[in-house]
Formats: structure tokens, sequence, C-alpha cells
């Protein structure tokens, strides 16, 4: 890469080889000087004498001004020695670390906390202090709890199970009737089908509308359980009422006497529940020998 002082030097080398002296006129002016009169020798006599005057002023400014190239010369030089010595990849200089406090260095180490050996026993070892479970306020229930069942009627409400006349060797239809003289609020029937022998359910149906009830089916503790729970906001307008639960069976007469239903209910601020059972074969042969 060439520096401004090298390219100074190869300007001046050009000028200089450049430079061709012109002989002809150089010959010319001596021809005239050797045949000049005695006035044109006086008057180079006089430019004689000014020209040591002028060649003085033209050395002084040629002076000056070789002064002022040489003086711009040696800056580039020294700008480019000054670059060249710039090391590539100067040192960062780091800040020294601050000098700690007295307060800092004057303070004893803190100790870690022994770890338990080997022989320590779970009783021996730290245990932090439980924090007491606070105890859960009780909810007040939004219905009061209903009353254990006497029997098939209570107050405004009554009941009777039943086994549907078109019941046959292979499916039954057992019925719930409820009867009520106020208008109910809250209504659960509970059927239990008692498992007789292959018991398994094929569909329900109330004469109530159907939206306004939520109906389960289940097996539970050898029963076919069949659930109708009166949805929140709906009530049951007082009239008679019929839920049914049907079910295929072994073949043969089944015998109906182990299922039962029960009803809870509320009317107004009531609470109302009542049960009962289905009758059973031999309470059926009776009934057939009386009507008889």
């Amino acid at each position: 890469m060439r520096t401004p002082h090298d390219e100074l030097r190869a300007g001046l080398r050009e000028a200089a080889e450049a430079y061709e002296p012109d002989r002809a006129r150089i010959l010319a002016r001596v021809e005239r000087g050797m045949a000049a009169g005695p006035e044109e020798k006086r008057r180079s006599r006089r430019r004689a004498a000014r020209t040591p005057l002028l060649a003085w002023a033209r050395v002084a400014g040629a002076t000056a001004a070789v002064s002022g190239i040489l003086a711009m010369g040696g800056y580039a030089l020294a700008s480019v020695v000054k670059n060249d010595e710039t090391p590539a990849d100067p040192t960062v200089s780091v800040s020294p670390l601050p000098t700690p406090s007295p307060d800092a260095t004057s303070r004893a180490p803190v100790q870690p906390a022994p770890e338990p050996s080997q022989g320590d026993t779970e009783d021996e070892k730290p245990r932090s202090t439980p924090t007491p479970t606070p105890t859960p306020t009780p909810k007040a229930s939004n219905t009061a709890p209903a009353p254990a069942a006497k029997g098939v009627e209570d107050g405004p409400l009554w009941s009777d199970g039943s086994i549907d006349p078109h019941s046959n060797d292979f499916w039954a239809q057992s019925n719930v009737t409820i009867k009520t003289t106020e208008r109910l609020t809250a209504l659960t029937v509970e059927l239990k089908v008692a498992d007789t022998g292959g018991v398994t359910s094929t569909g329900a149906w109330r004469s109530a509308p159907e939206d306004d009830f939520e109906l389960t089916v289940a097996q539970r503790d050898g029963f076919l359980v069949y659930t109708w729970v009166l949805k929140e906001g709906r009530t049951v307008l007082p009239g008679e009422w019929v839920f049914a639960g049907q079910y295929d069976h072994t073949r043969g007469g089944r015998d109906a006497k182990d299922d039962t239903y029960t009803v809870t209910a509320r009317a107004g601020s009531e609470q109302l529940a009542v049960k009962g059972d289905f009758a059973g074969q031999d309470d059926k042969d009776k009934s057939d020998e009386g009507d008889s």
C-alpha cells in the first residue's frame, strides 16, 4: 500500500525526468549577446546589476516553496510512520477492580449447615414445623335433609308400587305411581329391581315432562336401580304421575317381593318422603284366588 510520502516522491521524480532543456533557445540567446551593440551591452549590464536582487528574491521564494513542500512531506511521512507503527490488535485497557470496603472484608464467613451423618435416624434430623391447616367453614345446605320415609303416604304425597299387567315371561315393567295435592319444587324417585336372574334394563319412561327430569340407570348391590331427579327450577303440578322401569329377565314368572321404591319431595317449605314395595308372587296368587 502506497503512503502519501511515497506518492510525493514519485511525483517529484516524474517531474524531474520529464524536464527537457530548450537548447535552441539557449544558443539563440548566446548569439544575440555576441552580436549586441554598445547600447544593448549597457542595458545588459543594468539587467545584470538587478539580477542578484531578483535572483535572491527568486531563491528566497523557491526556498520557501521547497520548505513548505518538505514540511508537508514530513508531516505525511510522520503520519504514515505513525499509522504503520500502530498495532493491528490494540490491547484493551481494563479498569482496576474496586477496592473492597473494610466492612465487607471484616465479616466472618458463613459456615454451611452440617449435613446429617449416615448414623442419624429420621427422628434426629431437623424437621420443619408444619403449618396448621385452617378448618374449612361448613357451607349451608340448599335444602334440608329429607326425613326418613315411614310409609306410602306423607301429608299431600301418596305412592304405590305395582307390576304392569302387560309384563310377560321374558319382560316386565315396574310402575311407581305418586299423587300430590300440592305443587312440588323438588322430587326424587328411586326404583330398585332385584336381580332375580338375567335382569337387564330395556328402557324407562315417566308421565311427567321428560325434559324436567334427569334419569340414571345403574347396577348396584344386586339391584337394577332407576333414579329420576327433578331439575333445578322445574316443578311438578298437583295430580297423579307414573315412573316406570322396563327390563328383561329369565324365562318364567318373576317374583317381585324384593323390589322397593322410595320418593322424596318438597312442597313449599315442607320436606316429604314415602316408600313401598311390590306384591310378591305368593301375594299375587292369593289375590287371583280371591278374585275367582
